[in-house]
C-alpha cells in the first residue's frame, strides 16, 4: 500500500489530476479483486503476486484524504481530513455484520465477492460525484 500511495501521489502531481488517478487505481483494485477470486488458488507465486498488486492498487489513501479535505474551506478542512478516514473505518463494522449474515445464505467466497463488488460500485458512484480538486484555489471559508 505504501508503494501505491507513493505512485498515486506522484501520478496525481505529474498528470495534474487526483480524481482520474483515484479512478484508475480503483479500477485496478477491482481487477485485482477479481483476479484474487478467480486465480488466487492456482499457485503460491501467483497468489502472492495478486496480493502485492492488490495492496499496490489500493494504496491511494493519502490522495483520498487530500481530495476529501480539499472539498471544504479552510475552516472545515482539518475536520474533513480526520472525519473521512473515520467513516471508512466505521463502515468496517457494518460490512462485517453484512458479511456474517450473507455468509449463512451464500457461503464465504460469494459473500466476500458480493460485498466487495457492491462497495467498489458505491465508491465509483461517490468518486464521480466529487469535483476535481487538483489546482483548486483552497483559500476560502465555508459559510453556513
Amino acid at each position: 500500500m505504501t508503494c501505491g500511495d507513493l505512485t498515486n501521489g506522484y501520478l496525481s502531481q505529474r498528470l495534474r489530476t487526483r480524481k482520474r488517478i483515484i479512478a484508475a487505481f480503483m479500477l485496478l483494485t477491482a481487477l485485482c479483486c477479481g483476479a484474487y477470486f478467480a486465480l488466487g488458488g492456482n499457485s503460491p507465486a501467483l497468489f502472492y503476486a495478486i496480493c502485492f498488486l492488490l495492496g499496490w492498487s489500493s494504496g491511494y489513501w493519502a490522495v483520498f484524504i487530500t481530495v476529501s479535505a480539499e472539498q471544504f474551506g479552510t475552516n472545515l478542512r482539518a475536520t474533513a481530513a480526520v472525519t473521512a478516514p473515520n467513516f471508512v473505518r466505521g463502515l468496517t463494522a457494518l460490512l462485517t455484520l453484512a458479511f456474517k449474515n450473507l455468509k449463512l445464505l451464500l457461503g464465504t467466497v460469494p459473500s466476500a465477492a458480493l460485498i466487495g463488488a457492491l462497495i467498489i460500485l458505491i465508491a465509483f458512484v461517490a468518486l464521480f460525484q466529487l469535483e476535481e480538486t487538483y489546482g483548486k484555489d483552497l483559500d476560502y471559508l465555508e459559510v453556513v
